[in-house]
Parts: C-alpha cells; sequence; structure tokens
C-alpha cells in the first residue's frame, strides 16, 4: 500500500535523466500487467529526444508540462493480434498503472496524458513520432526524477460513502 498511497501525478521534472536500468524496470512492471486472453497488446515507444519531447508538448494541449521530462513513454496498442478486441483498454491500462507504480516505488515522477480515444490527439502522437499504422498510440507518459521534494506525499482519498454492501 506504500507505494500506492505515495504515487501522484508529477509535473515538474528536475533536469536528471532516467538511466536504462530504471527505464527497463518501469516497462518491466507494464508488462505484467494482466491482459484480457492473455493478449498483451501493448507494445512501447521510449522517447529521450529532448528536442522531440518539447516540440510534442508544444502541439499538445494536454501535455505542455512534458516539456521539462527527461523521458516520454508512448504506450501502443497492436491492434493485428487482438483476442478480445474489446478489452484492450483494460489492457493497456493496466499496463500503465504498473508503471506508474514502479515508477514511484523508484521516486521516479510519472503523469499519464491521456490520448486514446481522442482522434486528434492520436493523430499527433502518431505523426510526430511517426508510428506505423499496426500501431494505435493509447497513452503519451511523462517519466522524471521530481523537482519538488514533497512530490510523494500521502494525500487520503478514502471516501467510505462510495462504498455499497450489496444493494445501492
Amino acid at each position: 500500500m506504500e507505494t500506492i498511497n505515495l504515487r501522484r501525478s508529477i509535473r515538474k521534472y528536475s533536469n536528471k535523466s532516467l538511466d536504462a536500468a530504471a527505464i527497463k524496470s518501469i516497462l518491466q512492471a507494464a508488462m505484467q500487467a494482466p491482459s484480457a486472453r492473455n493478449q498483451q497488446p501493448w507494445h512501447f515507444l521510449v522517447i529521450q529526444d529532448q528536442q522531440k519531447i518539447k516540440a510534442y508538448a508544444k502541439q499538445a494541449s494536454n501535455a505542455k508540462f512534458l516539456e521539462e521530462a527527461p523521458c516520454v513513454i508512448i504506450f501502443l496498442t497492436d491492434k493485428e493480434n487482438l483476442k478480445t478486441e474489446l478489452m484492450y483498454p483494460q489492457d493497456l491500462s493496466a499496463a500503465i498503472e504498473n508503471a506508474l507504480l514502479q515508477a514511484a516505488a523508484l521516486k521516479i515522477g510519472s503523469c499519464w496524458c491521456g490520448t486514446y480515444p481522442n482522434k486528434e490527439r492520436m493523430m499527433l502522437v502518431s505523426d510526430m513520432f511517426s508510428i506505423p499504422q499496426k500501431f494505435e498510440p493509447f497513452a503519451v507518459v511523462g517519466f522524471g526524477y521530481p523537482s519538488e521534494l514533497e512530490a510523494f506525499q500521502f494525500v487520503d482519498r478514502f471516501d467510505e460513502s462510495r462504498i455499497h454492501y450489496e444493494k445501492i
């Protein structure tokens, strides 16, 4: 529970880059996510080129803060080999949550920028990063070490009034 309780969306990053081991650890966590019929529809595009990240941040209305991110991972859906097409959004969402939690465990900040199902955002990502048509952009997630010391502080979101037993 500790990592879950401390995970936050971090939008201000220091200029310290992520090493290959940290990125691999985050991606390993993502790939451990459950998926419908074990279809594992995910692919990942890791971007560390600061010019590419800044250019995307300037174009994306929902991702201006990524301009400071030392690393962006684009979560992609391989739509050619789906066993259960209607379930891939849950599969990718589970993979992203695993990645966010692993980043928090490593004291790396992250923020999920929704892309799917917004067609304009999906097209922007595809165009700016030359993504082949076989892949569909699902989300863009920024990763980096937080620039604020209080980034990983507990905020209690538990609300017992939202819990119902047997009937609503």
